[in-house]
This record gives C-alpha cells, structure tokens and sequence, in this order.
C-alpha cells in the first residue's frame, strides 16, 4: 500500500502512479472465445484483421468493450489486440474482472487500446478508470496488468500537460475501509476530537 504521506503530492500534481492494488485480470478470459456484435464488419483473414462498426460489443469471458467501432487484430502466435473508438460526444467502454477476486476494473476513454498478449490497456482523452472503489482520471491512462499498476498523465501518451483543469485526479480508499480501528490507537489517541470537512467533488474532465 502506497504511503499515506505520499498521497496528496500525488493527487495534486499532473501524474500518478499507483501500485496500491493489484489488476491482474481474470486470466481463464484468454482461453475463451471472443463473441462481437455490431451493425458492420469487415473481415482480412491474409491479414489476420477485423473492422466492427456501429454500436460494437465484444465479450470474451469477464472481458467487456464497448465502442462506435473497434479494430480487431490477431498476430502470429494468435495473440488478438484491439482498438475502440468513440464517435465525437461518445466515450469507448472497458470493463474486465479481477482476478481472484469479485472485482472489476472498468473505464471509459475517447479511444481504448487493448493488447491480450502484454495484459495492457491505454485509454486516451476524457479518460477515467475504476479499480474496485478506487477511481483515477485524466486524459491518459496506463493499465499495466502484468506489472500490478497503472500510470495516470494530463497530457497523452505519458506527457505532462501544465494547467488546473488538465490535472490528474484520483480517490483511492484506504486499504482497510471497513475494518474496525486499532484498539491501541484508539486508546493512545488524545484531545479533542477532529472536525471533517467534505472535501469538493472531483471534476469529470469530460
């Protein structure tokens, strides 16, 4: 679990990275097979790729994705990657399942780019991702599903853009939400209690 003193340099600067959870998704969804709908498709099976327009949706297991049109490609060794895009005002939907746990990750961006082979998935512009009650947004986000982490930037493809509006946001709940409090530091605890404030809602950069 990442530091708590780390936290508010984090939220409130233009990047985050973050390894708070693991991400591993379900891996039995490699060996399902992939079922697509959509109002059009073209088919390369020289070169192994596939064009789906018109209200796409792809379901491989836990594995979810939703998009105005999605670009499926298969490799030598028959790895599939993807690409989905949204038509302007539209968001590209992702979502897959944890593994091991009854969680899912899930996100939406302008465009989604996932590659089954490296476990990993970009989402780009107006992004935001949600792992279990763990929120991250901005307008680039890495979900590195091998590695157990994922990289949130204000700018695309890793850069740094300056600027209120542009910066990253996040709200990531303490690891044992939930759980009662340690007696002992309950009891070495003193003065007066501390007044909470709500703090202001995070802003959608849609």
């Amino acid at each position: 679990m990442m530091p708590a003193f780390l936290l508010p340099r984090l939220l409130f600067g233009a990047t985050l990275l973050a390894a708070a959870a693991p991400i591993h998704a379900e891996k039995a969804d490699r060996d399902k097979p992939v079922n697509l709908e959509a109002d059009r498709a073209t088919v390369d099976d020289v070169n192994k790729v596939h064009i789906f327009d018109g209200k796409v949706t792809l379901v491989q297991g836990t594995l979810v994705i939703r998009s105005d049109k999605l670009v499926v490609k298969q490799d030598a060794e028959g790895f599939q990657s993807g690409v989905a895009t949204a038509n302007p005002g539209n968001l590209a939907y992702f979502r897959v399942k944890r593994e091991g746990k009854e969680e899912f990750i899930e996100g939406e961006a302008e465009r989604i780019e996932h590659d089954a082979k490296t476990e990993a998935t970009k989402f780009f512009n107006r992004a935001w991702v949600k792992s279990g009650e763990d929120e991250v947004r901005g307008q680039y986000i890495f979900l590195d599903g091998a590695k157990e982490q994922y990289s949130v930037t204000s700018g695309q493809a890793g850069a740094v853009v300056p600027g209120r509006e542009n910066r990253v946001r996040a709200v990531i709940q303490p690891k044992n939400k939930g759980k009662d409090a340690d007696p002992q530091a309950s009891t070495a605890a003193s003065g007066p209690p501390v007044k909470l404030q709500i703090a202001p809602a995070i802003a959608n950069p849609r």
